[in-house]
């Protein structure tokens, strides 16, 4: 077992950090405050070849592995969760379509997307369903050549920057497998994008619900084929589930450090306040999860990438690093007390956060369910 990054892998990721540390991190709290999608950090990653990371260079993305993908949102996260998760959702947006879709779909699409630096959402989460691809009230049904969707999609990450939408759908025959999924242009007649929610974590990319009133989609705009929208759910979700885990694991290591640095430099009783045992326990603690975190995100990458199911170890992924950066920044806020709770120092951002991670792409007891069933389903064979 190698748990060293190659070569290529540790360029990318220095490449990352000087940027972040350059571009994110000194507007991290204003994008905050102002609940701002960076259209222009998203155009300066587009150009180093930093988004839709999940589209292989054949089609004109950065053709990395998700082991490094990984690293990148790791790394972007350093800076701001918000940007990191705003600039990484078009990669996992697209991920259906680079593993269902035709040929001809994406050569049409994928290499305009990314040659022109445009943007995807994931419309997959409903009111009433959540993300249970099973119990889907958007419908479809066939008219002629192409399709028409209706149906109300909730929490729908980019929406309002986006320019296309991969939208799951059900027939309208009411069938329960039979679950689709489509790739339309949000600017399309029948699309209506709501006003972005206002949230109190993540608020860098915008969330917003999107309404879809016979919305005519063209046949070859099927990704897939029919029916086949249960499984590249699933695959959307393993790369969410691995997406939000290593965001988690660079925003726990930017609470950590910013712990550190105050405990080292605040001086209470004649010694800084980290010469006291009980606040190095809690830097240990953090630096513990922080590994944990990540070495559980890499191996559902690096499972990924190697073609393995990997349903509940994504979902274990997310649900230890998410789980854990909350624990993290807690401790944050409270080694920096009373500073700790102002604006004046960004870990109560990073709190927040942390909080918002804990729900998006599925909160920790659907993870739960998810892991359970699939350890029960093994027992019984």
């Amino acid at each position: 077992m190698d748990f060293k990054l190659n070569e290529e892998q540790e360029t990318i990721k220095k490449m990352v950090c000087d940027f972040t540390v350059k571009e994110i991190a000194p507007v991290a709290a204003e994008l905050d405050e102002a609940e701002l999608f960076p259209g222009d950090i998203f155009k300066k990653l587009d150009q180093l070849g930093l988004t839709n990371l999940t589209v292989p260079e054949d089609y004109g993305g950065p053709g990395i592995d998700n082991l490094s993908a990984a690293v990148v949102a790791e790394e972007l996260a350093r800076g701001c969760a918000g940007v990191a998760t705003g600039v990484t959702g078009s990669g996992i947006a697209l991920f259906p379509v680079v593993c269902g879709g035709s040929k001809a779909l994406k050569e049409k699409y994928l290499n305009e997307i990314c040659d022109q630096g445009k943007l995807v959402s994931l419309a997959l989460n409903e009111p009433a369903a959540g993300s249970n691809i099973k119990k889907l009230a958007a419908n479809y049904r066939r008219d002629g050549d192409s399709f028409l969707l209706n149906g109300n999609k909730s929490f729908v990450i980019g929406a309002s920057n986006a320019d296309y939408l991969v939208v799951f759908a059900r027939n309208d025959t009411g069938e329960p497998d039979q679950v689709s999924a489509f790739l339309t242009a949000a600017g399309s007649d029948g699309v209506s994008i709501g006003k972005p929610e206002t949230k109190i974590g993540l608020r860098a990319a915008d969330t917003a619900c999107v309404d879809f009133k016979d919305a005519r989609v063209p046949a070859e705009n099927l990704i897939g084929k029919e029916g086949e929208g249960g499984v590249l759910a699933d695959q959307a979700s393993d790369m969410t589930g691995v997406c939000v885990g290593a965001i988690s694991v660079g925003l726990a290591r930017a609470a950590m450090e910013e712990a550190m640095r105050f405990a080292r430099e605040r001086v209470q009783f004649g010694k800084p306040i980290a010469a006291n045992q009980a606040i190095q326990f809690m830097l240990a603690d953090m630096v513990a999860g922080i590994e944990a975190a990540r070495f559980l995100v890499y191996r559902a990458a690096w499972m990924i990438d190697q073609g393995f199911a990997c349903g509940s170890q994504a979902a274990i992924a997310k649900l230890v690093a998410t789980e854990s950066t909350m624990r993290i920044t807690t401790d944050a806020v409270q080694v920096l007390g009373g500073y700790g709770y102002t604006k004046d120092y960004p870990v109560e951002k990073y709190m927040r956060d942390a909080k918002t991670l804990q729900i998006y792409g599925g909160i920790g007891l659907v993870q739960r369910s998810l892991i359970a069933g699939e350890l029960l389903d093994q027992a019984a064979q």
